[in-house]
């Protein structure tokens, strides 16, 4: 009996083995626009569309703390054509201006090159490493697309890379770039000089004492929004934006708003949320207006909380009605942690899924037209941009304003408790272990262990 069993669980941990090789050794095959079971790279649902490419700006690989991100421009069938990767550089924004440059924003770590943290923030180890989270040098780029050379750039130290790191940056149309500076609460613009010609610090328009708190935050929530001093997550300004009546565009991701501001008077103009009413947007990401219809266009980020779906949302800027609803459902698993929505000139609407390592564009029906997973790689996507390539002619700019609204899109949402489990776990789950393994990979590997434990066990009595 004892030998029979021993061969049982032999050949169970064989079995075990053998289908995990061999789904390790297959994994690379082809991905489909409507599932993302399979890690790959692009897809040719869309091949036949206009000849376009995608800019694609990725936070780190492998997990939030590894300073690897780079920036990557792919073709539609998910070729990588260029590439820009800084050393030692937590990656956030990209865009490609009219000169065919490519304006980065980046935080690197203590140890990058020429990187030396100032006194104030621990300076440089005497023994001369710096840890990697010893300080943070914030830096707007622009590089040249052909040559990769560092044309102008903009850079200033900060505390710590946690909530400290520079998330947006945007090239004006009078050469100008604004900038948010999310560990100093404020949003600025910078000349080709280096000199800042304007600013907005959050600090004198929306702390405690400020007509937007007494209008805005809840009484019996003000605990949550007071600042807690000048190192703290107070705001976690994400993205600034000009508008095309001249005023600025800002996303407070902590106090779940949307703010229009007028650079004349620094005054708040337009609220969009509210503080603490998740009902319209939760810790968002690179709102898009969308003028010809009134509304803008959110990355609805933390809406779904640990355990759901999160989403991305156009919400009505006069009333804060939703519009339309995308979580991902049709898409193989519900959106987790999505940190920009574009809508494009064709109606279709391109959405970085931060955690699930992919980029998706989904048509007026909510259907995936294409799509480009790095979950292969441990993808940690921020941003991405359609574009056109500096080599051909045309130019797309990052906040097109001649695209439609989504009052008349078709929403998507709804795709069950089981799904946005799934999809949670999955989305944790690929950051520790390879891209391949799913829910059978896990429970194939369970039972290769039981049955290991069982030979390990019988060995053990066989010895006694």
């Amino acid at each position: 009996m004892t030998r029979r069993r021993v061969l049982v669980l032999a050949a169970v941990v064989a079995l075990s083995a053998s289908l995990l090789g061999v789904q390790a050794l297959t994994a690379g095959k082809a991905p489909s626009p409507e599932t993302d079971d399979d890690a790959g790279a692009g897809d040719a649902a869309a091949a036949d569309a206009p000849p376009s490419h995608t800019l694609v700006a990725t936070q780190s690989y492998g997990g939030f703390r590894n300073a690897n991100g780079d920036v990557r421009l792919i073709d539609r069938s998910g070729e990588v054509v260029w590439r820009y990767d800084p050393p030692n550089a937590w990656v956030f924004d990209a865009e490609l201006t009219a000169d065919d440059t490519v304006l980065v924003s980046m935080g690197e770590s203590a140890r990058a090159p020429g990187v030396d943290c100032p006194e104030r923030y621990g300076g440089t180890p005497t023994n001369g490493t710096a840890g990697p989270f010893d300080c943070v040098r914030n830096r707007v780029v622009e590089i040249d697309f052909r040559t990769k050379a560092v044309v102008w750039e903009y850079a200033w130290y900060d505390a710590f890379p946690t909530h400290h790191e520079v998330h947006d940056a945007d090239r004006l149309p009078n050469g100008e770039t604004a900038v948010a500076d999310m560990g100093n609460d404020r949003v600025f613009t910078v000349d080709r000089s280096g000199a800042v010609t304007w600013q907005w610090n959050a600090t004198d328009h929306i702390a405690e004492g400020t007509e937007f708190w007494a209008e805005h935050v809840p009484e019996d929530g003000q605990a949550e929004f007071r600042r807690q001093g000048p190192e703290s997550d107070w705001t976690h300004m994400n993205d600034v934006d000009r508008l095309e009546n001249g005023n600025v565009q800002l996303s407070i991701r902590n106090f779940d708003v949307v703010l229009e501001v007028d650079p004349e008077t620094n005054g708040i103009v337009e609220v969009i949320g509210e503080p603490d009413d998740h009902s319209v947007m939760t810790e968002q990401h690179n709102p898009m207006r969308v003028p010809s219809a009134g509304t803008v266009l959110i990355a609805d980020s933390a809406h779904g909380g640990p355990a759901g779906a999160d989403r991305v949302v156009e919400v009505d800027v006069e009333t804060d009605e939703i519009v339309w609803v995308y979580d991902g459902t049709g898409s193989g698993r519900t959106l987790q942690w999505p940190r920009d929505a574009d809508r494009l000139p064709g109606g279709t609407t391109l959405v970085t899924d931060s955690r699930n390592g992919r980029v998706l564009e989904v048509d007026e029906n909510g259907s995936v037209v294409w799509r480009y997973s790095m979950a292969d790689e441990n993808a940690i996507v921020y941003e991405s941009d359609r574009v056109v390539h500096p080599d051909r002619p045309g130019y797309l700019p990052e906040e097109g304003g001649n695209v439609s609204g989504g009052r008349d899109l078709e929403s998507r949402t709804g795709a069950g408790p089981l799904v946005e489990a799934r999809s949670v776990f999955g989305s944790w789950a690929r950051l520790v272990v390879p891209a391949w393994v799913g829910a059978l990979e896990v429970l194939v590997g369970v039972v290769g262990l039981v049955a290991l434990a069982g030979l390990a066990r019988e060995g053990w009595r066989a010895q006694r």
